[in-house]
């Protein structure tokens, strides 16, 4: 067994509880009546993703009106697209993350200066370090310490911990191999380990 790739010690384990802001897989039944041309897949795929994929471009866009616009041209894509694969859930991600970019793009074009990953998008019903982070010190010591990380580092923990994509999904969404993404999401939890350590000890 290869060593090049460190396991992930204390990372949060992500919900796959059925929930608002993660609805269960209902992949197979959107796939089967978008598949099917059934007029009520639309309605069940919003009822189904639409919480989840606010809360996500809300994440990049910051601006409540712009994100419903981004999960309704999200959808309309979906609903239009031939493509329709089987590994649907990490599809539509993609869709979504894609769109995402490609407004901020155009946001930046005009001069807007935002940041595109919240510090705050964490969040703080996970198990493991964060959560115990979350418990010691205020919400605010986390998203100072988040804050630290990079943007890339930042969306790799929203994709992996707040939406509850597996390793794989989330090398799927980011196009990177699943071994990159695992180094990556390990490094970018021993980098927030070693910024507590580094506060815990400036504050005393």
């Amino acid at each position: 067994m290869s060593q090049s790739t460190p396991p992930l010690p204390d990372a949060p384990t992500p919900n796959r509880g059925a929930s608002a802001s993660n609805p269960p897989d209902m992949s197979h039944s959107v796939l089967t009546r978008l598949r099917s041309g059934d007029p009520d897949a639309g309605r069940l795929l919003d009822e189904l993703y639409r919480p989840a994929m606010l809360r996500f471009c809300l994440g990049y866009l910051h601006d409540p009106m712009e994100s419903e616009d981004a999960v309704q041209e999200i959808f309309w894509r979906v609903l239009r697209s031939d493509a329709l694969p089987d590994n649907f859930r990490p599809w539509l991600y993609k869709i979504a993350r894609n769109h995402c970019v490609a407004v901020l793009r155009e946001r930046k074009r005009h001069h807007a200066d935002r940041n595109p990953l919240p510090t705050e998008s964490i969040p703080l019903d996970q198990s493991g370090y964060l959560t115990r982070l979350v418990r010691a010190e205020a919400q605010h010591r986390l998203a100072a310490l988040l804050a630290q990380l990079s943007p890339e580092e930042n969306e790799l923990l929203r994709l992996r911990y707040t939406e509850g994509l597996s390793r794989k999904d989330v090398a799927e969404v980011m196009d990177e191999p699943e071994t990159t993404i695992k180094s990556r999401l390990f490094e970018a939890i021993e980098k927030l380990r070693k910024l507590a350590g580094a506060s815990e000890t400036s504050s005393r």
